[in-house]
């Protein structure tokens, strides 16, 4: 009889409740309900609705008793950065903070003051995003709404949907590294520095791994559901998750795990924290069994996302990458990671201007803007590749690109001309597969991440593009 697991995975924009199972050694999926997500403006900053986003949970594991799947455990991921603060009573403190959102302007000078740069990415490893969860403690710490010092509890936001599912509250590692306040030597909270930034030693629980059970589902969410079931926690930050499912032999490999960010690195047994590290913002964030992702945030389809809406999803992504290819000769770039990218009221519009300032061809068709987008990602892989090979002293003959930018033809086919680089991709449900993954390792019926990613190779069609 078949075993059937659940991934709850969710992201910036959608969720998705997809059953995994095993069948003659290979592994089958089957996406059983999908929501929506996004960020809501409340009192003049970005906010997640957490109440939706439980109820969604919910109602997709109803979506399991209807189908007469019942699944022998459950785990939830989503982005990282962002978290719950709860008060002694356990209830939520609202609002629950978008990374977005632009409060943590300036509260990177506040903790520089508090510690230096340097000091800083030494005791962390991780690269300065000014939405780090560091920055948006500090920018509660810095109002005058008495939030954190009303705080006794600090849970990140897969952690919290746990929480509200089992009653237990339980910290995985994968996105507790994200915060930049965990040390990459003691794979715990960094405790000197959290002192030294004024943050509660409360709010921060005990680090547990990936694959370690929280519980089982509270009595009346069970009868609401329908089912009893157990609630595993898989590498709860998506990307952590994502890169679990690199259909990758042996250590030495490049992974890009491109959705609404896009991630590019590899996988090291050890954090590098110098000084060359830090200067080429290269990040080490956790990874399953204490493994590092040595990586560079880039933003990733962010910007294609946002310019379809834009137009009002008259296209697919599809079509925006045939539009982008018949304007390939397009001249114009811009930096991907430049702040005006992050959350304009305009992607259009900031894409435009940023070529009118820095004297270039102005885009003035959908397909040479998507072609600018596509031509300047892809110029960005190409410069984050050379750095990494630079820092770890390798040169890697393969790419991974896996998630929804997977499917992204055109991209990927940019990617392996400017890189030199054989580009695979695939699979496209990457963290939802690297999130069963997990719960398969924790039952017993897969023996190993490495064996797990043979599995994943054999069960999924990887594409193949040529330098």
């Amino acid at each position: 009889m078949r075993q059937y697991y659940l991934a709850v995975d969710i992201g910036a924009s959608s969720g998705r409740h997809i059953l995994g199972c095993l069948s003659e050694g290979k592994l089958e999926i089957e996406e059983i309900y999908r929501f929506e997500n996004g960020m809501k403006k409340e009192d003049g900053h970005l906010c997640w609705d957490v109440e939706h986003l439980f109820q969604e949970v919910k109602n997709g594991l109803k979506c399991c008793r209807e189908k007469g799947k019942i699944p022998v455990s459950m785990a939830i991921d989503t982005w990282a950065v962002d978290y719950v603060l709860m008060d002694q009573q356990g209830e939520r403190i609202d609002p629950v903070y978008a990374y977005r959102d632009g409060r943590t302007t300036g509260m990177d000078e506040i903790v520089e003051a508090c510690i230096d740069p340097e000091q800083l990415y030494r005791h962390t490893g991780i690269q300065k995003q000014i939405f780090n969860t560091i920055y948006q403690l500090m920018a509660d710490k810095e109002s005058k709404t008495g939030r954190l010092e009303r705080a006794e509890t600090m849970l990140m936001i897969p952690d919290y949907l746990s929480y509200l599912l089992t009653g237990v509250k339980m910290t995985e590692y994968t996105n507790a590294t994200t915060t930049q306040l965990v040390n990459p030597l003691t794979k715990d909270w960094d405790w000197s520095l959290i002192e030294k930034l004024g943050y509660k030693k409360s709010l921060f629980g005990n680090i547990t791994m990936a694959g370690t059970k929280i519980g089982v589902l509270k009595p009346e969410i069970a009868e609401q559901v329908g089912f009893q079931t157990q609630v595993i926690q898989p590498a709860t930050h998506d990307t952590a998750s994502a890169v679990m499912a690199v259909p990758a032999t042996g250590e030495d490999f490049l992974y890009l795990s491109s959705g609404t960010w896009s991630l590019l690195g590899t996988e090291r047994r050890e954090a590098d924290c110098s000084r060359e590290s830090q200067k080429a913002n290269m990040t080490n964030e956790g990874g399953y069994e204490y493994r590092f992702r040595y990586l560079k945030n880039i933003m990733g389809l962010w910007m294609i996302q946002s310019v379809r809406h834009e137009w009002n999803d008259r296209w697919s992504f599809a079509e925006l990458c045939e539009m982008a290819e018949k304007n390939t000769d397009f001249p114009s770039r811009v930096d991907v990671n430049d702040p005006v990218f992050l959350a304009p009221e305009s992607m259009i519009q900031a894409v435009l201007q940023y070529c009118e300032k820095t004297g270039q061809r102005v885009p003035e068709t959908e397909g040479e803007i998507s072609a600018v987008i596509y031509q300047s990602l892809s110029d960005c892989y190409e410069r984050t590749i050379k750095e990494m090979e630079e820092l770890t002293g390798k040169e890697y003959d393969a790419l991974y690109v896996v998630g929804g930018g997977s499917n992204a033809t055109y991209l990927n086919r940019l990617t392996a001309e400017k890189t030199k680089k054989t580009v695979y991709s695939g699979p496209s449900e990457a963290t939802a597969i690297g999130n069963l993954v997990a719960q398969m390792i924790h039952s017993g019926e897969c023996s190993s991440l490495e064996n797990a990613r043979k599995m994943i190779y054999d069960s999924f069609d990887i594409k193949e593009y040529r330098r």
